[in-house]
């Protein structure tokens, strides 16, 4: 399956496990889902991922993250901002805050990708690639 927007499958796989209550997911291993799966972990939405090689196919495996005893998943939505046939771009000054601080935008900077907070702190703009909260 070859899918041109790595990004939206892989939220779309987080999504579904999640709503299985499965404890792990596997998506496909990119720069970009390496990247967003690490900003998950330091936000604490995931518990972890490591990669997994198969032959020539990579894929990152995340172990997703729950609470509580009846498992209610850590991440509520998942919404991709940035498509490939329609960009999102946002100067620092425009960065959007999700419900007020409580969610997180990932944006992919010049620097890397990173929480809207941390492109914030380091004054950087860049493309709104998703909120998750």
């Amino acid at each position: 399956m070859a899918a041109n927007d790595t990004i939206a499958d892989m939220l779309t796989r987080i999504r579904n496990a999640n709503l299985a209550r499965h404890q792990t997911t596997e998506v496909p291993s990119t720069k970009m889902t390496r990247s967003i799966a690490k900003v998950l972990q330091e936000e604490g939405f995931i518990i972890d991922f490591s990669e997994k090689e198969e032959g020539t196919k990579k894929s990152l495996v995340i172990a997703l993250k729950y609470k509580g005893k009846n498992r209610r998943p850590i991440i509520n939505t998942l919404k991709r901002v940035s498509k490939p046939g329609l960009r999102v771009y946002s100067n620092r000054k425009e960065l959007p805050r999700v419900l007020g601080g409580i969610g997180i935008a990932i944006i992919s900077t010049s620097s890397g990708i990173m929480t809207d907070r941390d492109a914030r702190r380091q004054g950087l703009g860049g493309e709104v690639l998703c909120y998750v909260w």
